[in-house]
């Protein structure tokens, strides 16, 4: 998950800060809101959690991680007199003593949307121009696409809502998206408040973050490139608005690269045959649909777009030849102010899904067939999840955390029982972040 938290909110409203709450010691001697007069604001996400599996996977106990974030933007038309222009930073200090997701079940879908390599690192550096009043936005640099793109404000509640298992799994280094961002150059489109266009162009592989890119400094410009659009609708997104908010998306991406068929050689032949020659079919190109629903069925008086009842959907699908994932969906419902007396608090449910394509399940297939080692059929994973954010302070919530992890890695082997598949599981977790 990107900085998308501090991303301006329908009637240009910003997230609440901590600082409201540290009295003279929210701002020592002015120094925010004197740049803030010359159009330089900053800003800080302390995010820190301790997870668990209390039950399934091959490894049990718990684990913390944490994510510092900094962040700084600027009205260059405020600060230098470049009207349009605006300027965007951010970096993540990564603390993380082990992923739950690798070290106890191998599974597919995200746990935790702030899990990464630990590493201080660089993400989005951009500038970005407007004109023709707004309507147009040329956006270039070092980009994420999970920001803007095949994203739900309703999901974002979720400790597991993150850039989609079908991108992160089949394109190269995950795409870019958090904790790797890339060069590219993004052109958005508003005709109107309720409208939008948007198409990008990115370097197609941000580098592994393990190795090749691990402070985000690479800035990588000589692999194929990803194309990404999508169209938006909205509606009755204003605070004043009176009818149910809601929101409609549809987009597609292109990657130019080339991919290893999952299941044939060079010949034709099934990779698990001891005939085949082990030299796996190249395919040109990969991409994929998604559609992304917001729906607010129930607005209290006085509530915003966010208030009240709302639920979500996302569903992509993918060619199953050369991906791992070739159909994935998520959703839920979400409740807001409706507890007496926590008007800030949240709560919600979701359920994510991920099903593994007919290339990679007739590969697993084909190893059985020619009598290989011990190799489950895989099918699909899983995730249910329950979660509630408490408002503690303004800028601070605690929010507590329940998934249940269905057919971990869509049922893999589990390496510490081989010959048995990787049980399911149930997380316990407990997050907290603070907002500068």
């Amino acid at each position: 998950m990107q900085s998308a938290a501090l991303e301006p909110e329908s009637d240009s409203a910003r997230p609440a800060s901590i600082q409201s709450s540290l009295g003279a010691f929210g701002d020592p001697g002015g120094f925010r809101a004197a740049l803030g007069a010359r159009g330089i604001t900053y800003n800080a996400i302390s995010t820190n959690e301790a997870l668990g599996n209390v039950t399934g996977g091959f490894a049990r106990g718990p684990i913390y991680a944490g994510k510092l974030e900094t962040i700084v933007t600027a009205d260059l038309g405020t600060l230098a007199g470049l009207d349009g222009l605006a300027f965007f930073a951010n970096a993540f200090q990564i603390h993380d003593t082990g992923g739950l997701r690798d070290r106890s079940f191998g599974r597919l879908i995200t746990v935790s949307n702030i899990e990464a390599l630990p590493s201080t690192r660089l993400s989005e550096i951009w500038l970005e121009q407007k004109w023709a009043g707004d309507r147009f936005a040329l956006r270039f640099g070092q980009l994420v696409a999970d920001g803007e793109f095949f994203s739900s404000d309703t999901g974002k509640l979720f400790v597991s809502n993150d850039w989609p298992t079908i991108t992160g799994a089949n394109l190269p280094s995950g795409g870019p998206a958090y904790p790797l961002a890339t060069p590219g150059v993004r052109l958005r489109y508003d005709p109107n408040a309720a409208v939008s266009a948007l198409v990008a162009i990115f370097n197609g592989d941000p580098g592994d973050q393990r190795i090749v890119n691990r402070t985000g400094t690479n800035f990588r410009l000589g692999d194929p490139p990803l194309v990404m659009a999508e169209a938006q609708v909205r509606y009755n997104q204003g605070t004043r608005a009176r009818g149910l908010a809601g929101s409609l998306k549809l987009g597609g991406y292109r990657h130019f690269g080339r991919f290893d068929d999952l299941r044939f050689d060079t010949a034709g032949l099934p990779l698990a045959s001891p005939f085949a020659n082990g030299v796996a079919r190249r395919l040109r190109g990969t991409g994929g649909v998604y559609g992304v629903v917001d729906q607010q069925l129930h607005r209290p008086e006085d509530a915003g777009p966010d208030g009240g009842v709302s639920v979500y959907a996302r569903i992509s699908g993918s060619p199953a030849d050369r991906n791992l994932i070739d159909l994935w969906a998520d959703g839920g419902v979400v409740c807001a102010g409706m507890i007496p007396g926590r008007p800030d608090d949240r709560f919600g449910a979701s359920v994510i899904y991920a099903r593994i394509g007919d290339g990679a399940r007739a590969a697993d297939i084909d190893g059985a067939r020619w009598g290989h080692a011990y190799r489950p059929v895989r099918s699909f994973e899983a995730t249910v999840e329950l979660s509630y954010q408490a408002r503690i302070a303004p800028g601070w919530i605690v929010q507590p955390d329940i998934q249940y992890v269905v057919n971990p890695g869509g049922g893999v082997e589990n390496p510490s029982r081989p010959g048995t598949r990787t049980r399911g599981g149930l997380v316990f977790g407990l997050r907290s972040t603070v907002v500068y």
